[in-house]
């Protein structure tokens, strides 16, 4: 009998030193995001002011709201004890669901105003640099953090992966709008497949903003 309570009480802490893990790596990701975001934003906005693109700084502009997604999954990350972590799972995950829209609403107006007054997504070498790098770098982010999701049964980081891919969408977006300006003279190509990731980006949020499950997470 005191046999089996040992194996029942070791499980116990094998389950938890496996969580802890995950929840230190799934931190490390996020502190990740968050300094990428910083520089992305900072250098987008910066080359979208000085080349005059709103697509630059439209960039730069969804690389803060998704340093806010990621200050909250810190936040919940920080707070993975039994007895809180159910509540932080929400709280982060209604703020991931607002950051959606609040992404879903700009690049619906970026873009357009884009269209309105015809505006050629304009040539930056920063802003190509930095797009390139993310356009590598968060696909790899966001599989990251899915895999961290799975094991915590973290919706809310499951949802926060999906901001890090849309992301990566928006590198390819911006680069593609450039080359397809400069190849063959389409202007219209980078807002209009801006416009099309609108639905997308608040289907996330309003799923997100329920508390309902894409990744199937308990």
């Amino acid at each position: 009998m005191n046999s089996i309570h040992s194996d029942e009480t070791q499980s116990t802490l094998n389950v938890a030193d496996v969580r802890g893990h995950f929840a230190r790596r799934g931190r490390r990701l996020e502190h990740l995001t968050i300094a990428w975001n910083a520089v992305e934003a900072a250098v987008s906005i910066a080359a979208g002011l000085y080349a005059g693109s709103i697509a630059l700084i439209g960039f730069g502009l969804d690389s803060v709201i998704e340093t806010t997604s990621g200050a909250a999954l810190l936040w919940r990350l920080h707070l993975d004890a039994p007895a809180r972590r159910e509540r932080a799972e929400r709280i982060a995950l209604r703020i991931v669901g607002i950051c959606f829209l609040a992404l879903a609403a700009y690049v619906a107006y970026d873009s357009a105003m884009s269209l309105y007054h015809r505006e050629k997504p304009e040539e930056s070498t920063p802003g190509i640099v930095i797009a390139v790098a993310s356009l590598i770098a968060m696909p790899l982010l966001a599989r990251a953090k899915r895999q961290v999701a799975d094991v915590l049964k973290s919706r809310a980081l499951h949802a926060d992966s999906r901001q890090t891919d849309i992301c990566a969408y928006l590198s390819g977006i911006l680069l593609g709008g450039l080359l397809l300006n400069l190849l063959l003279g389409w202007w219209w190509a980078d807002p209009v497949a801006a416009l099309l990731m609108v639905p997308l980006i608040a289907r996330e949020g309003v799923e997100a903003l329920r508390g309902e499950d894409p990744c199937h997470c308990a």
